[in-house]
Order: C-alpha cells, then sequence, then structure tokens
C-alpha cells in the first residue's frame, strides 16, 4: 500500500470519527425552529399599532401599543430567546397560547412580564398570577429566558435559573408573542420546540 494511499485512508477515518462526535450534537439540536433568521419578519404578524424592525441582525421592538404573533399556533413547547432592554422604565411582554380577541393586546393572554419592576412575573390579561422575582436589569444587558409550557405547566428559567412554577394555564393552543407598549427592546436567538402532549408520551 503506498503512502498517497495511507494518507487517504487516514483522512477518511478523521472525517469519519468527526462525523461520530456531531452526530449526538445535531441530535441534540433535532426539533427546534428558528422563530427569527435575523434577516425580516418572515413567520411573524403585527398586531393593531406596532413597530417592529431589525437592526444589526436583532428584532428590534421600536414603538407602539400592540404585539407581533407568530403566524403559527402552539400547544406545548419549550420557548428560548434572548432580550435586552433600550430605554429607562422598559415594558414588554412575551405571550404564550395567546388568542386574537382584544385591543391592543390579548384579553386574556397568558404573558411573561418584562416590565423593569415586574420583571418575569406571570400575567393573565391584567391578573399578576406569579408575582416577579427576578431582580431589575440594566439597560442593555442581554438575558436569555427558557418558558416551558406543556398541558397547564408553565415554567420560567432566567439565565439558566429557574425562576417559578405555575400549574394552572388554562390556554390550550395560541400564538407565541412579543407585546409593545410604546419602549424599545431588542430580541434574538429566539427558537421554540415543539413537545408532544403529555398523553402521547411513553
Amino acid at each position: 500500500m503506498n503512502i498517497k494511499r495511507l494518507l487517504s485512508l487516514g483522512w477518511l477515518a478523521g472525517v469519519l470519527l468527526c462525523l461520530g462526535a456531531w452526530a449526538p450534537v445535531q441530535a441534540a439540536e433535532e426539533g427546534w425552529e428558528n422563530l427569527f433568521n435575523g434577516k425580516d419578519l418572515t413567520g411573524w404578524k403585527g398586531v393593531n399599532d406596532v413597530t417592529f424592525e431589525v437592526v444589526e441582525g436583532n428584532l428590534r421592538l421600536v414603538k407602539g401599543m400592540g404585539w407581533l404573533r407568530t403566524e403559527k399556533e402552539y400547544s406545548d413547547f419549550v420557548l428560548e430567546f434572548e432580550w435586552r432592554a433600550l430605554e429607562a422604565q422598559y415594558d414588554s411582554g412575551i405571550y404564550v397560547r395567546a388568542g386574537l380577541e382584544g385591543k391592543p393586546w390579548p384579553s386574556d393572554g397568558w404573558q411573561v412580564n418584562l416590565r423593569y419592576d415586574a420583571l418575569g412575573g406571570l400575567v393573565k390579561g391584567y391578573q399578576s398570577k406569579v408575582p416577579a422575582e427576578t431582580p431589575r436589569l440594566p439597560l442593555n444587558k442581554w438575558v436569555k429566558m427558557r418558558i416551558e409550557v406543556r398541558g397547564q405547566e408553565i415554567t420560567l428559567d432566567v439565565d439558566g435559573e429557574r425562576a417559578w412554577e405555575y400549574k394552572a394555564v388554562d390556554a390550550v393552543k395560541g400564538y407565541i408573542g412579543i407585546q409593545a407598549e410604546n419602549k424599545s427592546f431588542d430580541f434574538r436567538n429566539l427558537r421554540v420546540r415543539p413537545l408532544p402532549p403529555k398523553s402521547a408520551e411513553k
């Protein structure tokens, strides 16, 4: 066997080893859907008076009193995203399983609050369901949140730490959305992983 063939076989073995190491990583990412492509608002729809733009690859809430929703509805899912506030006394929120009734926002929508003095609290419509425990965060600081909704259960993690759990969500299905309250925010790395209903799990 000549040297060239040995080198070729060695290169092929190295590639196969790399693929083998990469496969579990790829498998771990399967099932995730990117909600924002970093270029435009494909997959999103504005409701009422809102202005969202793409700025330097981020989804920017510019102004308005309304919300931006996904085109698709979701039932059970994990939602991950990063956000940063750009104005003092910032105020926004993330809707889960929200319906279309209500103006400027869903009248009975379940929302994880992004208001400066109620950060991370759970709200239904205009009623607080879980008090905010996350301290006020500074402007221009990226914060990562993870929301999991399964059946009647919802959990929130902030920067990798569990903030709370709640077990009485009454909405079964609806839109994921970003609330606009005339305060600027940036969002990035928005992705969702739909989950099978608990009854379908083995």
